[in-house]
């Protein structure tokens, strides 16, 4: 079962009243059934025809036709037809099917979203995924007002063509956390917000482990460097200018060529009568390159 069927089983499992029950299938019916002299719902979850077949009896008080087939493309499962063959003129005055939905409170234009995601809605699994959550609609101008509806609660929405489609959609994991809060579909909740909060940690942990992989290769390149320095001034007989404090650092480089210059400083320090901390390493290995390089200048000249 994929994470949009658990989401869209537990909001069809969830108590509606009179307003949220008209607004959720109002989006229903606009996005995913085919209106003609009668109405015509196609379905593939059990769980959600119940639901729609509940809405539609206590909405508009009559029963809807269920027919049930069995598809046996690419894999067996059972299709849900729901046909409505009475009051089809009444409801679609009622819903103003034909223009814009008639709803203003906060309450009405979540049950709308809830309605819509049930019908033409999906978000991606945040277990092997990036998060994503869209509603797939035929007309642009349903993509739109979708998403002018989610950017009513700050969700950041945006609407792109795929296909012949348009999608309406989400991509951050705050606000499809907020949404899926909004239907009020709590465990569906608490497994995003488990998977989010392992995934963000995760992510982090591999961040420190490249940063802290990226010092160490910067220390190792750094240390060779200074070994070479090291190198160039003893071929050079240029050491008898370095004081014996230097000569101790330098030592003690020579040994321990890969080790950053808090912990040479710590070796430095518990091995000889030398303390000396991380700038004092720095300050000699400054001073070091300097005697270099002004020895590379005059050999120039």
């Amino acid at each position: 079962m994929t994470f949009t069927t658990r989401i869209k089983e537990e909001i069809s499992k969830l108590d509606n009243n009179e307003i949220e029950r008209r607004s959720v299938i109002d989006a229903f019916l606009r996005y995913n059934s085919l209106i003609r002299d009668n109405i015509t719902i196609t379905l593939e979850n059990a769980s959600v025809t119940r639901f729609v077949y509940k809405l539609i009896k206590e909405t508009f008080g009559i029963s809807a036709k269920i027919t049930i087939r069995i598809q046996k493309r690419f894999r067996v499962k059972q299709i849900y037809i729901l046909e409505i063959n009475e009051k089809v003129e009444y409801i679609k005055e009622l819903l103003n099917i034909d223009k814009e939905p008639l709803i203003d409170s906060d309450e009405e234009k979540i049950a709308y979203l809830k309605g819509a995601f049930l019908g033409v809605g999906n978000v991606s699994n945040p277990k092997t995924s990036g998060y994503h959550l869209e509603y797939i609609l035929d007309e642009e101008s349903d993509a739109e007002y979708i998403a002018n509806l989610l950017n009513y609660f700050r969700l950041n929405a945006k609407v792109i063509k795929r296909g012949y489609k348009f999608i309406a959609y989400i991509k951050m994991s705050e606000s499809i956390s907020d949404l899926i809060k909004m239907f009020k579909a709590i465990n569906s909740l608490f497994e995003f917000e488990d998977t989010r909060i392992y995934r963000d940690h995760k992510n982090m942990v591999n961040r420190l482990n490249n940063c802290e992989i990226a010092n160490q290769e910067k220390t190792i390149k750094s240390g060779l460097s200074q070994v070479e320095d090291i190198k160039y001034l003893e071929e050079n007989d240029l050491l008898t200018l370095i004081d014996e404090k230097m000569q101790i650092v330098i030592e003690y480089r020579k040994k321990y060529p890969e080790s950053s210059y808090q912990e040479l400083a710590d070796i430095i320090s518990l091995e000889t009568d030398y303390k000396v901390g991380k700038s004092g390493i720095n300050h000699h290995f400054i001073k070091l390159r300097k005697i270099k390089e002004n020895h590379l200048n005059i050999e120039k000249k």
